[in-house]
């Protein structure tokens, strides 16, 4: 049998989230104060079964007549995965380096600006609105500190 790209995801991707789903089973899933460590870990991995699972009924299920016939991507579409692969690794390697608000700065402009290709202005403004905003809602509303860098932010 021959193992298509769609089938072998589905495949890794629901044993992935079984997995996920029977570690989040050995921690809490409650806390007095409201969700314990294994809340989100159990429904990341639901989640993840649930995708996998539409992915392989699609695979299976493909009612257009071309399920012998596979879609190559271009060049472009590989490089700009690749670059936006490399693009999360820089990211988590500048993390402990200049800190949360400005590697997360940093990664959605260059994924708006290069991979996107929208305008500077565009790229400027979700940035620091996403930097901002996680910093609202995690630092300032739910008290958690997320990595700084050398500025303090």
């Amino acid at each position: 049998m021959v193992f298509k790209g769609e089938l072998l995801t589905g495949a890794v991707l629901a044993a992935f989230g079984g997995f996920v789903i029977y570690e989040a089973h050995a921690l809490s899933y409650t806390s007095e104060s409201g969700p314990g460590p294994g809340f989100f870990p159990l429904w990341i991995g639901i989640g993840i079964v649930v995708c996998s699972l539409a992915l392989l009924y699609v695979y299976f299920f493909r009612t257009d007549g071309n399920s012998e016939e596979t879609v190559k991507p271009s060049r472009v579409e590989l490089t700009r995965a690749l670059g936006a692969w490399l693009a999360f690794v820089a990211t988590i390697v500048l993390l402990p380096l200049v800190g949360f608000g400005l590697s997360l700065g940093l990664l959605t402009a260059f994924l708006i600006l290069v991979l996107d290709r929208r305008s500077s202005w565009a790229a400027l403004g979700v940035a620091l609105g996403l930097a901002l905003g996680f910093h609202l809602v995690f630092v300032v509303a739910l008290g958690v500190s997320l990595p700084a860098g050398p500025w303090g932010f």
